[in-house]
C-alpha cells in the first residue's frame, strides 16, 4: 500500500485525543466498554472512529480500567496513554495527552469517549475550519458555551497544562474567544444505564454504524 507521507505529516501536526480515564461511577461499570449494537462496537470503538474524522493520529487517553478497555476495544488508535493521575479528572487527561504529543503539532483536537451521536458531516466541518486557522481555538457550541469536541492551538497549551482537577478547557476556550460550531449530537452523552439504553435503541433504528466515519 502507498503511504502519502504529506497526509501523514499534516496528521501529525494536528492529533486527536481521545478522552477515556474516567471512572464511570454513574454508569456502574466501564463506559468505554459499553456495546452500542448497530455495527457500532462497543463505545470506545466509535470514539475512535469519530476522531478519524479529524486526524489519523489519534491517541487514546486512560486511567480507570486500564489495560481491560485496551484489550477490549476492537479499533487499534495510533497510541494509548496512560494517566497515571486519572483520579484527578480531566485536567489530568489533558495534561498527559498534550504532554504525549511532538514539536511538529500546531494544535490538538479533544474528542471525550461517550458522545456517540455525534454529526459526522458538521464534525468533518469542525475539524476542517480548526485546520485553516491552526492558531484559533474552535470549539462545538453549547448554547453559548464552548466544549467537545474542540481544538486546542499550540500556543494555548500551557494554560491547559496549568488547569487542575475536574476540569475541562472551557473556561480557557470561552476567554480565548474560540470559534464555536454547531455539531448535533454534543448533548447526546452516555453517562448513565438510561443514556446507553436511549442511544442504543436510536442506533439500531437509524441503522448507523462506524463504516460511516472513515476516511
Amino acid at each position: 500500500m502507498k503511504i502519502n507521507l504529506s497526509s501523514v505529516s499534516s496528521d501529525q501536526q494536528f492529533p486527536v485525543l481521545v478522552l477515556a480515564a474516567g471512572a464511570s461511577s454513574r454508569m456502574g461499570r466501564p463506559k468505554a466498554l459499553l456495546p452500542l449494537g448497530g455495527g457500532c462496537g462497543i463505545l470506545l470503538d466509535r470514539a475512535i472512529a469519530q476522531a478519524r474524522v479529524l486526524s489519523r493520529d489519534v491517541r487514546v487517553v486512560c486511567g480507570a480500567w486500564y489495560p481491560l478497555v485496551r484489550f477490549r476495544c476492537s479499533v487499534t488508535p495510533s497510541a494509548w496513554l496512560r494517566a497515571d493521575d486519572w483520579g484527578e479528572g480531566l485536567a489530568a487527561s489533558l495534561r498527559c495527552g498534550l504532554s504525549s504529543v511532538g514539536p511538529e503539532a500546531k494544535g490538538a483536537f479533544v474528542l471525550v469517549a461517550d458522545q456517540p451521536m455525534l454529526d459526522v458531516v458538521a464534525l468533518r466541518a469542525f475539524g476542517e475550519a480548526a485546520r485553516y486557522v491552526p492558531a484559533q481555538p474552535v470549539a462545538a457550541d453549547y448554547g453559548g458555551r464552548p466544549g467537545v469536541p474542540a481544538y486546542l492551538p499550540r500556543w494555548l497549551w500551557p494554560e491547559v497544562m496549568g488547569l487542575e482537577g475536574d476540569r475541562g478547557a472551557g473556561g480557557l476556550l470561552a476567554r480565548a474567544k474560540a470559534t464555536r460550531v454547531g455539531i448535533p449530537g454534543v448533548l447526546e452523552d452516555v453517562d448513565t444505564p438510561d443514556d446507553w439504553r436511549r442511544i442504543r435503541a436510536r442506533i439500531s433504528q437509524t441503522g448507523l454504524t462506524a463504516r460511516q466515519y472513515r476516511r
